[in-house]
């Protein structure tokens, strides 16, 4: 009898505790999610990707075509864009090969660069080398170095057909995602996520959102995952994201892991009557996707400077065409944009604002420019 009421106690006593102690775990991972956020909040500084080098000699004459998985996509747009202006500065000829993210548009690109005599082919941020394997082996037998950038995660192993890759951080991306969604909703998030995952820098970016939530965040709740093919953008998000809200009204964050797809996500929450009401956090900073964040209708964007992905691009780029070595990645830092701050980006925003102007004198001297 007295063992069993010993038992009884001790039991009682746990069951008093366990709130307490479930407390103190939520407030540490809180914690941790709020310390991991601050080290985007700070402008970005230049770190340079490599030893200074006489880009002027390297790039004379020479031509680069940048083939992007879908030229109606605003992110990609503006970096090429950027990336012709460094070109001109420097004698490096950069052109876009317009498509409209078809892979006999892709190929046929390949075999533009090789007709005209091109000496770089730029994958750029979606079109998987694996899928235009024999333009590359083509390309490579034409004299043409390809390389990707903007595409691969740190974490793959590049497809051994390219000259060098520039790849990104996208597990650091998701983590963003995840810590953000934790901190804005009181670890209590109710989730739709959209994503492409065709494109394979969806996988690693999608790994450490949920490997983050689940540490940081784990009474949060993917309520749904909305997969959209790229080329499918404009015809499938705004109605999907239409029926998610409405058969699961807890939903209240929305997460486009890439922002040119909030083009289509707003027009959604403005439907449904939740526009400004269910957050929304996504990644890229694309200048109309800041101005949303302006008006109210995109709650966060992690921005990456267009123009100083441009410079790091063309950097790693004419690295490889002259013989130097390679980046080990796009040193190009993150940093988030909200209410607090989206303003100074301009407005309305502008591809190259928001991020200080480190990198432009950064790159300069690193080329000898200055």
């Amino acid at each position: 009898m007295k063992i069993n009421k010993t038992l009884g106690m001790l039991a009682a006593l746990a069951a008093l505790g366990a709130p307490a102690a479930l407390h103190a775990q939520d407030s540490e991972a809180m914690a941790r999610a709020k310390e991991k956020l601050s080290a985007y909040t700070a402008k970005p500084e230049f770190v340079a990707p490599g030893e200074p080098f006489d880009i002027r000699q390297c790039a004379a004459g020479k031509k680069m075509l940048s083939i992007p998985n879908n030229s109606s996509n605003p992110f990609l747009k503006g970096i090429i864009d950027r990336m012709k202006v460094v070109g001109e500065e420097i004698g490096l000829e950069v052109v876009e090969w317009e498509n409209q993210g078809q892979p006999s548009q892709w190929v046929q690109g390949f075999d533009y660069a090789i007709r005209d005599g091109f000496d770089v082919i730029d994958l750029i941020s979606g079109i998987s080398p694996d899928t235009v394997e024999p333009q590359i082996t083509a390309a490579n037998e034409a004299g043409i170095k390809v390389m990707t950038s903007h595409f691969y995660d740190p974490s793959f192993e590049p497809n051994p057909l390219l000259s060098s890759s520039l790849p990104i951080g996208f597990n650091e991306i998701g983590r963003i995602l995840a810590n953000w969604t934790a901190v804005n909703t009181d670890g209590k998030g109710k989730i739709a996520v959209i994503v492409s995952r065709e494109v394979p820098p969806t996988i690693p970016l999608m790994d450490g959102f949920t490997e983050e939530l689940a540490a940081n965040c784990p009474d949060c709740e993917i309520v749904t995952e909305i997969n959209v093919g790229v080329a499918e953008w404009g015809t499938k998000i705004q109605p999907s994201v239409q029926s998610a809200l409405q058969a699961n009204p807890e939903i209240d964050v929305v997460i486009p892991i890439y922002d040119s797809m909030s083009q289509f996500v707003v027009p959604a929450l403005r439907l449904t009557g939740t526009l400004g009401q269910v957050k929304v956090a996504t990644f890229n900073g694309t200048p109309f996707v800041l101005d949303f964040i302006q008006q109210g209708a995109v709650s966060m964007d992690i921005g990456e400077s267009l123009d100083w992905i441009a410079y790091a691009t063309v950097d790693g780029h004419m690295r490889d065409l002259c013989g130097l070595e390679v980046p080990a990645k796009l040193e190009v830092p993150f940093y988030i944009f909200d209410e607090s701050n989206a303003a100074d980006a301009g407005t309305p925003a502008k591809f190259d604002t928001g991020y200080g102007d480190a990198y432009i004198a950064g790159f300069r001297g690193l080329w000898g420019l200055e």
